[in-house]
């Protein structure tokens, strides 16, 4: 038996789903029926598929029709017991009761989500931090009504922030419902609350973030909520067209690569403070559109503001963090971000001399694309580098991309750029119809 075999799979399914509650009045919420099968048979294939056969589920007052449906899990290839709350033990509770029967670390996943990732790399993440949770976090189109999670360089959650308080500008990245606990931690949580009814996320995580050993893994992955009929219908929209399949790491992405100042923010000189950045009209809904795709959308941006010393790491963070706000406004999200640093020539007053350097990230070279196709295993011949300048697409080129000129602000000359595709904005280039 390999290490992910022996690892115990809790599902917390004993939610109602209030918000969807018309689409099939009285059932458990994960026993909406999604593309032809219960949410929670989706996670059970999901789990038998990744070798997670050991099931624990957490069951309500309504838990007989999931017993009753799943039986001992024999019929689905996998073996499955039962926790029954005969009161509400919120979020944790349950785990502090069966505690015995928790493997080492265990994966908890909410019943309500539609997933397919590779557990092998969450695992393996996991086990180099020696975390005591791992928070699978991923951006989605609805930031400002979800739970935030805020990081440090090294993926150490920070800070948590719950939909309700007040944000300025945030990083796009949300606590997906997937977590890795280990049962360390509940044994240390059990030692301190009383409590029968426990929230995870308040009693639990965020109490223990001044541990250190509280992570976020982050992913471009498919998991999804069905909290309201639009996301249950887009859920299952996904499903039919093997989009949810298809975002596993296991299997080759395709990517758009989006240059910033230019392709999706007005150019304004060097943006050195977040009040500078302004989207370019139409830039969110042409995001939007590469998310509905299935491609990934990735900023491959030069931001030589650092080696001039306009601005810190920390402040271009702000700014950054502008822009995921603005397109989170609109329903819209990056799945990643690089930017390099780097300028080659000397003699700014304030400059940073050890950012003063030829280098393989800053574009024309396809550094950042090289990176971000390591990471996201990306089919860089299915993928395109939208950009407005002749660097942009010559980093595609170098890259094997498919190479889009926007041609807004400054752009370059389309003879010297020589791109597969000529627009006038982000929002054209996606309505060209080259998905």
């Amino acid at each position: 038996m390999d290490a992910v075999q022996q690892v115990k799979t809790v599902i917390m399914a004993g939610g109602m789903g209030t918000r969807v509650a018309g689409i099939a009045p009285g059932v458990p919420k994960p026993m909406l029926p999604v593309a032809g099968k219960p949410i929670l048979e989706h996670q059970i294939e999901r789990l038998r598929e990744s070798r997670l056969t050991d099931i624990l589920l957490v069951v309500g007052h309504l838990g007989g029709a999931i017993k009753n449906y799943f039986g001992d899990g024999r019929r689905f290839g996998v073996t499955i017991e039962y926790f029954t709350e005969d009161e509400p033990l919120g979020t944790a509770g349950a785990l502090f009761a069966c505690t015995r029967l928790l493997s080492r670390d265990f994966l908890l996943i909410n019943g309500d989500i539609i997933f397919d990732i590779d557990f092998l790399r969450l695992f393996a993440a996991h086990e180099k931090n020696a975390s005591l949770a791992t928070i699978v976090s991923h951006p989605n189109s609805h930031p400002f009504d979800s739970a935030l999670l805020v990081t440090d360089g090294e993926n150490r959650i920070v800070k948590w922030m719950s939909k309700e308080e007040p944000r300025g500008v945030y990083q796009n990245r949300v606590n997906s419902g997937l977590h890795i606990i280990s049962r360390d931690l509940i044994e240390r949580a059990a030692r301190r609350i009383s409590a029968k009814k426990i929230d995870l996320d308040r009693d639990v995580l965020k109490a223990e973030l001044e541990t250190r050993r509280i992570f976020a893994y982050d992913t471009s992955e498919y998991i999804k909520d069905m909290g309201t009929p639009e996301r249950y219908a887009r859920v299952e929209k996904d499903i039919q067209n093997n989009f949810v399949a298809a975002r596993n790491l296991n299997n080759k992405q395709k990517a758009v690569f989006l240059d910033r100042d230019g392709t999706l923010n007005r150019l304004n000189g060097f943006i050195i403070t977040p009040d500078e950045l302004e989207l370019l009209e139409g830039a969110a809904e042409a995001v939007r559109a590469i998310n509905d795709a299935g491609y990934l959308a990735i900023v491959t941006t030069n931001q030589p503001v650092i080696a001039r010393g306009d601005c810190t790491l920390e402040e271009l963070g702000e700014i950054h963090k502008k822009l995921e706000t603005l397109l989170g406004k609109q329903g819209a999200y990056i799945d990643a971000l690089y930017f390099c640093p780097h300028h080659p020539h000397k003699g700014f007053p304030g400059e940073r001399p050890w950012y003063k350097r030829e280098c393989e990230c800053r574009k024309p070279k396809p550094g950042m694309l090289f990176e971000a196709a390591k990471r996201f295993n990306i089919d860089l011949g299915a993928s395109w580098m939208a950009g407005d300048k002749a660097k942009d697409v010559r980093a595609g080129k170098a890259a094997g991309c498919k190479t889009a000129l926007i041609q807004s602000g400054e752009s370059a000359n389309a003879a010297e750029a020589a791109p597969d595709i000529i627009c006038e904005s982000l929002l054209s280039f996606v309505e060209a119809g080259i998905f």
